[in-house]
Formats: structure tokens, sequence, C-alpha cells
């Protein structure tokens, strides 16, 4: 029956994907109770040729009515679109977790200030072409006019993002301060209770707390990045790395590390430790070459009582500068110019951790063409991105305006991965009893593909994919 004339139909409650379904960047799900609607995530689209295009699109709902934005942490893929957000009119609050909102003053503007710096260099020469000019898809001021609708949450703690909206946020061991999300929903079906995973952590790296279990939800949605394989266990990447290291050192090489400002890096620095308490490590000199990658450092610093009990009590209230003596930070656009001039020996670690931005890029121009330079992967690489045409097997590639031929040994260490694993996923999952109804989101299909089937093999989960735009009703 259709509604009476001059009354609004009401709306169906659901949730709909608006990123980061079939793939692992732009994480955004607007969950709509027909009383209210939220933003779970809103993040950036990172790599391939479109990504720019596809973050500075008109959003697919009404700003206005937008009643809150929850975030479960604070990698750019999942946060990044906020200060657009803001920049664009919202006014909303932004809940995360506490960790997160001290994480969040550190990326949101690291990336306002490079967004204005690239768009700056690019204007250059289209003044001289006489082109349009462009604008910064943020700015330093929407970062921190971001910063200011922040709501810090503790974890384990009930809070009401909007009416007939509850939530909790539970611990994800994934990056200092991410979360699983539960959300309670009320709506004119009734209640349902929807459980996000955000990114899962992966239980067997260090520093951080395994994910939390959770057993009750109606609906999950179930991140898939690594659906389709397991990692390597800490004893077999440690020795891996420690081979890479001694490989570089003999051959007389840089070994080059491009990894995530915040939870690889960190963790790299420990396991770097590690090896030189078990006279692992010959290099002498380690270059942490981020800005933000340092800044994060500090922030997990601040916050040690989130790592795991185990790794707590080897650091005895030390930093991670004074567990690793040979790490020398590079703050300064200086500092890592100077890098490049040592040919041999070093161990450098820089964004970005799929190579797609950052001062990886210069390090790649002075190494790459080096029989004798070896290139560590230690994360997800999307498609699109420098990073994945590495791993790929590319023998050249095009950075900073010129084409590098790949002559260095590009190693995949799985084992830092700071997401589950496919057994690790479906472990998690299925504790929930009965079964919810399962999405996979947060993965290229042939991961999710995988994941569906492990999950029904071998828990009796039936996982369908969530599409892009088409909503999942309540």
């Amino acid at each position: 029956m259709s509604p009476p004339r001059g009354k609004p139909s009401p709306r169906a409650p659901s949730i709909t994907p608006l990123g980061a379904a079939g793939e692992v960047t732009g994480s955004c799900y607007l969950i709509d109770t027909g009383r209210s609607r939220i933003l779970l995530e809103c993040g950036l689209f990172q790599g391939g040729r479109n990504a720019d295009a596809r973050n500075r699109a008109r959003w697919r709902f009404r700003l206005d009515g937008i009643d809150a934005v929850v975030l479960s942490h604070a990698h750019l893929d999942h946060s990044g679109l906020v200060p657009r957000l803001v920049r664009v009119g919202y006014s909303g609050p932004v809940y995360a977790t506490v960790a997160t909102c001290d994480l969040l003053s550190i990326m949101w503007q690291d990336s306002a200030h490079l967004n204005e710096r690239d768009v700056e260099w690019e204007n250059k020469w289209r003044r001289r072409a006489g082109k349009p000019l462009l604008t910064p898809l943020y700015s330093m001021d929407d970062a921190r006019a971001a910063l200011a609708r922040l709501q810090p949450v503790d974890y384990d703690t009930p809070f009401e993002p909007a009416a007939g909206i509850g939530a909790c946020f539970h611990d994800a061991g994934h990056i200092l301060g991410s979360a699983i999300v539960a959300l309670d929903l009320r709506h004119a079906r009734g209640r349902t209770r929807v459980v996000f995973s955000g990114d899962l952590g992966n239980s067997e790296t260090v520093l951080l707390r395994d994910p939390t279990p959770v057993e009750h939800a109606d609906l999950l949605l179930l991140e898939s990045t690594y659906g389709d394989r397991n990692h390597r266990g800490p004893v077999e990447t440690r020795a891996e790395l420690a081979g890479v290291l001694a490989a570089a050192q003999q051959s007389g090489g840089n070994v080059l590390i491009p990894a995530f400002a915040v939870g690889r890096t960190q963790e790299l620095l420990y396991t770097l430790g590690q090896l030189e308490r078990e006279g692992l490590l010959p290099q002498t000199q380690v270059f942490l070459d981020s800005p933000m990658a340092i800044a994060a450092t500090r922030a997990y610093e601040r916050n040690t009582e989130l790592f795991n009990h185990h790794d707590r009590a080897q650091l005895a209230g030390k930093g991670l500068a004074a567990w690793l003596p040979a790490l020398r930070y590079s703050e300064t656009t200086q500092e890592s110019m100077a890098i490049n001039r040592i040919g041999g020996g070093a161990v450098i670690i820089a964004g970005s951790g799929m190579c797609n931005g950052g001062r990886i890029r210069h390090h790649f121009k002075y190494n790459l063409w080096r029989r004798e330079a070896h290139v560590v992967f230690c994360g997800f690489q999307a498609a699109g991105t420098p990073g994945r045409a590495l791993v790929d097997g590319a023998r050249r590639i095009r950075l900073l305006g010129a084409e590098i031929a790949v002559h260095a040994t590009v190693h995949t260490l799985g084992g830092f991965s700071a997401h589950a694993g496919q057994d690790q996923l479906t472990a998690w999952a299925a504790r929930f009893r009965p079964h919810p109804r399962v999405w996979l989101v947060h993965g290229e299909d042939p991961a999710r593909a995988a994941l569906a089937k492990h999950l029904q093999r071998t828990a009796g989960m039936h996982a369908k994919p969530a599409i892009a735009g088409e909503p999942i009703m309540l």
C-alpha cells in the first residue's frame, strides 16, 4: 500500500556500505535506523588512479541528516575523510577511543599538511600552463576543526552516539586504540545488535593485546583483508627478517622498509630491538624517517597501559628509542636527505606503507636500482599502489616523475601484518552464539570468497560479500 500523500515514506532500517566493499580502503558504512543516521567510519580511498576523484566526489547522503560519526581506529583508510566531511559542513560529534583521538591529532594534521603541500606543488606548473588551479582535499584548518568534534570514549564503556543507538568499543588489537564496535540499534522493526569487527589484530604480533572475544550479534560486519591466507608465526618471521638483515650486510646494501606510521612501525622497532639483543642486527644505524611515525611512536609510549603484559614488562618503562639503541630519528627534510648519502649498512624505515607518498619514494630513487639493496614489505599492498607493483614483481616503476629500474631484492614478510589471518578471523567469528548474519567487508573479492568458504566449511557460518551502495536490511 502506498503511503498517504503529503507524508514521507518511513526509511527502512539498513546499513549501506559506501566503501571498503570489494576493496580495502575507503571504509564507510551509513547506518540508518529510520530515526537516526550515523556514519560508521569515514575513510580515505587509497591507491589507483581514481582515488583522488573518489575522495572528492559528492557524498551519497545529506550532511544535515547525519547525527554522528563513529570511528573504529585512526588509520586514514578508516578516518581520513572526516576533515573533508567537516570542511563541507558536518558539525556533529565524532566518537573514537581515547588512544585513537590521541593518534588522530597527529594523523589528520599530517594528512592536511601533505594535501596542502602537494596541491601547492601541482599549482606551480598549472599557473605556468594556464590550467585551473586545484584546492586541497582539506586544509590544516579543516583538520583542526575536525579534531574539535572528537568525543573520546574508553573501552568497554557504553555510550549513545544518536537517539535510539547504543554503542560500545572493545579492544581490536590492531593498532593503538583500535576498536571492535558493538551497536544496539532500535528501530521500527525492533532491535538489532550489530557488531563491526573493525580491523582485527593479528594475535601473534607484538606490543598490543589480542582482539576481545565477542559472543552475541544479530548481524556481523567482518573484515576480510587476509581472508585467503594465514600469516607466518612470530618466530619464523623474526628469523626471516634476521636473514634479510644478514644478507644485506653481506652484500653491502641498505634495507628499505616501507611502513605504516601507526602500528607497523612500532612493531618493527620492538622486533629490531629483540634482534639486537640476540646479536642478529648487524646494522649499526636504524633510521626512522617519518615525522608522523616518530610522533606516533611517542603516542604509543604515552599509552603503554594498552600493551600486552609480556612486552610491557620487557620494555620495563623504557621508550622504544631506548629499547633500540641503534635507532636514529630523522625529523627534518635535511636529515632525511642526508640518509641518501649512505650507500649501505643501514636500515631505513619510512612511509608511506604502500609507497604512494612519503619519504620512502626518495629512498627508492637512491636504492631500488642497486643490486645489493633489499626492500622489505610487511603490510598489505592495495591494488594500484607502487608497493603492490613491486610485490607483484615489477622490474621498473615510476616514482617522482622518473622511471626507476628495480634491481633490489624484494621480500614480503606477512607475519608482521597487523590484521588477523584466515584462521584467526574464523576463530574470532565462530565464538558468536547463535551464528549471526555475516557480511564480509574490507577485503578484495578473492579474499572475501576464500573466507566465506572457510567460514562455511570450518564453522558452519554463512557469509555474504557486502556490495558498495547496496543496503543491508536490518
